[in-house]
């Protein structure tokens, strides 16, 4: 039985290839330190991977589990119409699957779409200025970022294209009145990127709520953040950070790798 998931869930590891293995126990790594930071919302929000070997099927949460109960076997593997690939007791969030298969369909570039309904972000994604140049956190955002307009809750299938237009090839992306998204080319690159936007949201939350004049940040340092991230990071996104993370991990329970 696992520390944090009182379900009985059989083991996926003797049935799926190594590759699919090794991102199953990334991604649920991944659900694990989105509840530990406090991004999540109950069973409510997604984070997918492309499942390795595949051209159109991705891993995401089994709807009704909690993020700190996600573990590498209980992940559902889905086809490009939301299919379930493997036997699963829980059903798949409709939303999360529009959403997330509309951006895996769109960027075969990229492995994993981050989704969260985090407090600070929803409430920077619902002001008009949207997310503002008031830290250096807040650079790395602005120059790869698209907005998507609210549309009520991501059940159509034709606002697919309007949301991977308003993605584009951009990195993050903020759903209006709704939360933010980040894509990366690894499980790492996403939720890096995803720590980066919720801290300059929550950032600029606290400096609007401080009630002094804020100072933005010059638009030309701006221009020139992606070249500074990858110097700060040595080219290597979030797997710079990745390991010293799932250290993290098991050190608190590492039953997300069962």
């Amino acid at each position: 039985m696992n520390a944090r998931s009182q379900l009985d869930i059989p083991s996926m590891q003797a049935k799926v290839s190594p590759e699919e293995w090794a991102a199953r126990v990334d991604l649920a790594a991944c659900y694990r330190l989105v509840a530990d930071f406090g991004w999540d919302d109950l069973v409510f929000t997604h984070i997918s991977a492309r499942a390795p070997g595949s051209a159109d099927a991705f891993l995401i949460n089994p709807y009704g589990m909690l993020f700190e109960e996600i573990t590498a076997s209980s992940l559902i593997k889905v086809d490009a119409q939301g299919n379930k690939l493997a036997d699963s007791p829980f059903p798949v969030n409709p939303a999360g699957f529009t959403i997330h298969s509309a951006v895996h369909g769109a960027r075969h570039d990229i492995a994993c779409v981050l989704h969260t309904h985090s407090l600070n972000g929803v409430a920077v994604s619902a002001q008009e200025g949207g997310l503002l140049p008031l830290s250096q956190q807040s650079i790395f955002i602005l120059a790869s970022l698209g907005y998507h307009g609210y549309e009520g809750v991501a059940l159509r299938d034709e606002e697919k294209a309007r949301l991977t237009a308003d993605l584009g090839e951009r990195t993050f992306l903020m759903l209006r009145n709704h939360g933010l998204l980040t894509v990366g080319e690894t499980v790492a690159d996403a939720f890096l990127s995803m720590y980066t936007f919720e801290a300059a949201c929550t950032i600029q939350v606290r400096a609007q709520a401080g009630g002094g004049k804020l100072i933005p940040i010059h638009a030309q340092i701006i221009a020139g953040a992606q070249a500074q991230a990858k110097a700060v990071t040595k080219g290597l996104g979030g797997m710079l950070a990745w390991p010293a993370l799932l250290r993290r991990l098991d050190r608190l329970d590492p039953s997300y790798r069962s």
